[in-house]
């Protein structure tokens, strides 16, 4: 399972990321489960002489960036606290059924949580997360950036603090393609020159019945003019913006620019045909370059990036971002020691860390102008642009089904009938919303 935030997306019941490093993609994607220690790591938060204990539940961060910020800010709290890391599970769908069953319990020992980008509205709406007022409202929101915030907020109220983000490029061979294109209909012509010239041409995306495929259709409907649901979440508004993202999925399916493993693909697979040498574009997150810097020395020379591609030529793409958001439980008997917690776990000393070490994008604007980011992220510039004008993920505490219901109904990208394939989403995503209808 991928994760959004970390990457993009869920398989069953959710990197992103969501949600995601490059390390924790590749880990992700290889299907490695670790065993979190939330369950059994049942104490709650002591009162007693010395430090209250903060209870941090987030998902396992195979890097130091995680265990350097929690030493960072326990030696800023001066002895008023200390935060303990509860690990989460790998796998996505477990990190949110086991923060489910707790807060469900009203768990005490709950105190800061790492929530995937599109659990906050499900949270806030249960009750289960704590809105930020008053000053660390505004220290929150102190230089973050807009499309971030945006993943936080639920009716009005800023639920979490984003943590770290993500965003997609277009990633593509200079020495097939010396000036990259565009608009998706470039790419699509060149790859299909390309085919014709018999040289590598595939251009590699998410096609997978999974949150991968989603996350590229939101984006290519927001990028479109639209939007997935109204802004009460109350409604699909597809439309004529989801019939034209439709029809260039459905564009790319059927030329020899697909891969043809296009239905079954995910980020890690894109990754590794590129490096393969058999594709000449490629749609994913930053976790690629380092990947191919390691993995094809002699590539990397002409690996080269660009914006994402316009669906509306002259009109910037709206990529959809992933991430992490921190939220104070509502069961939390420390909430203002949780809240100072939090935004010291996220704050730019250690989301520099984050990006550095743990491989995850700040979402703090001006580390973009950081020098101190830009050998791990010679892209910085590209990533900030994106993230200025990026989409969200449909926001609704149903968004579980919705994105399940979209998955199915657009993978394999090869069967979509963009008219057809219109109505049906706004029947399953309308029965989404209105708690009917079976998950396929």
């Amino acid at each position: 399972m991928i994760e959004h935030g970390r990457g993009s997306g869920i398989l069953s019941t959710r990197r992103p990321s969501r949600r995601r490093s490059w390390r924790r993609v590749a880990a992700g994607v290889a299907g490695v489960t670790l065993a979190g220690t939330a369950l059994a790591a049942c104490g709650t938060s002591s009162a007693g002489t010395g430090p209250v204990t903060l209870n941090y539940y987030l998902y396992p961060d195979t890097s130091s960036a995680t265990s350097t910020a929690i030493d960072n800010c326990n030696a800023q709290s001066h002895g008023a606290y200390k935060i303990s890391y509860q690990q989460l599970p790998q796998a996505s769908d477990g990190q949110r059924q086991q923060l489910v069953r707790r807060l469900a319990a009203h768990d005490g020992s709950m105190d800061i949580m790492g929530l995937d980008v599109t659990w906050a509205p499900e949270f806030a709406q249960a009750g289960w997360i704590v809105p930020w007022t008053g000053t660390y409202k505004a220290q929150a929101q102190a230089g973050t950036l807009k499309a971030a915030l945006q993943t936080a907020t639920w009716k009005g109220q800023l639920v979490a603090v984003p943590a770290n983000t993500n965003t997609q490029l277009l990633w593509y061979r200079s020495d097939l393609v010396p000036t990259p294109p565009t608009t998706w209909a470039q790419m699509i012509a060149d790859a299909e020159q390309l085919a014709k010239e018999g040289k590598p041409h595939y251009i590699e995306i998410q096609g997978a019945q999974y949150e991968g495929a989603t996350v590229w259709f939101n984006t290519m409907v927001a990028s479109a003019g639209g939007s997935v649901l109204n802004a009460t979440a109350t409604a699909p508004t597809l439309g004529a913006p989801a019939v034209k993202a439709l029809s260039i999925m459905k564009q790319l399916a059927d030329s020899p620019a697909a891969d043809p493993s296009l239905s079954v693909q995910m980020e890690n697979q894109n990754r590794l045909q590129m490096e393969a040498g058999k594709a000449a574009f490629e749609l994913n997150y930053p976790f690629v370059y380092p990947g191919m810097k390691s993995d094809n020395p002699k590539l990397f020379k002409v690996f080269k990036w660009a914006p994402y591609p316009q669906v509306i030529p002259g009109v910037p793409a709206k990529v959809t971002i992933g991430g992490i958001d921190l939220a104070v439980s509502a069961y939390s008997t420390h909430k203002n020691l949780a809240f100072q917690a939090a935004l010291c776990l996220r704050d730019a000393q250690n989301q520099l860390i984050g990006a550095t070490v743990g491989g995850v994008p700040p979402t703090i604007a001006s580390l973009y102008t950081n020098p101190k980011l830009f050998p791990d992220y010679p892209m910085h510039a590209a990533i900030l642009a994106s993230l200025a004008n990026a989409s969200v993920r449909p926001q609704t505490p149903f968004y579980q089904v919705v994105s399940i219901d979209i998955s199915h109904l657009i993978s394999p990208p090869s069967g979509i009938s963009p008219t057809g394939t219109e109505q049906s989403l706004v029947g399953q995503i309308n029965n989404a919303l209105a708690s009917k209808g079976l998950v396929p």
